[in-house]
């Protein structure tokens, strides 16, 4: 087999030649740029189509949420108000027993000549800053017994009606200098056995709601009225 030698125009061939491969080679790499390029579009397209779709869906969701969320508060406040009004009503009514109870005529078999009642007795003096509320109040000329009223008398209840008997004493100082005496009591539906023991040691009268009437708890051995 011979060998043609190399001449310059099967030189020059050669380099068309690959010149053309080249330029063929370049063109599909464009083309393959091209349709990565459109493929890339479209699924970054398809992302944001997606995300925009799921950002949509997200927002209805949380606004379902919310509009539930809105209506069980709502139904949440009712139902407070509600139970508030009813033990408002609850207290009130307690009140009406005490005095239907001859609630005067109980402290007077121990010992108070107590002959009228004051109730929802608002209090307030703005030099010294005290000021409160007391449910019930018992009266003759020399004393008079401050009564907190509950549905359920606990313990705190009591602690906050001591406090609320120091401040009243203050009040009375500050506006009349009423040499009047203060006794303490304090009322329940439900009285717990703590509560009640701890009125007594502090000197305090527990009356309880017995049927449609009210009793005053028999005090203990040694016990003595506090006086404010």
């Amino acid at each position: 087999m011979s060998v043609q030698p190399l001449t310059y125009e099967s030189v020059l061939e050669l380099i068309r030649e690959n010149s053309r491969e080249m330029r063929e080679e370049h063109r599909e790499f464009r083309r393959s740029l091209k349709e990565q390029g459109a493929e890339f579009d479209r699924k970054m397209e398809e992302q944001r189509a997606e995300y925009a779709r799921e950002k949509q869906k997200q927002d209805a969701e949380y606004a379902r949420e919310k509009k539930e969320r809105d209506a069980e508060l709502a139904r949440i406040e009712k139902e407070t108000n509600r139970k508030i009004g009813k033990l408002t009503g609850t207290i009130g009514s307690m009140v009406e027993h005490m005095i239907g109870g001859r609630i005067l005529e109980k402290f007077q078999a121990v010992g108070y000549e107590v002959d009228y009642y004051t109730r929802n007795h608002f209090f307030s003096a703005k030099k010294s800053g005290v000021k409160g509320e007391i449910d019930l109040i018992l009266h003759d000329g020399n004393v008079s017994i401050l009564i907190e009223v509950k549905t359920k008398l606990e313990t705190a209840d009591v602690r906050k009606h001591l406090e609320k008997m120091e401040k009243y004493r203050v009040y009375a100082n500050a506006r009349w200098n009423d040499p009047t005496r203060f006794i303490g009591a304090v009322a329940g539906a439900v009285v717990t056995d703590e509560a009640k023991d701890f009125a007594h040691e502090n000197g305090m009268y527990v009356i309880v709601q017995s049927g449609e009437a009210v009793e005053i708890v028999p005090v203990p051995e040694g016990f003595k009225a506090k006086e404010w």
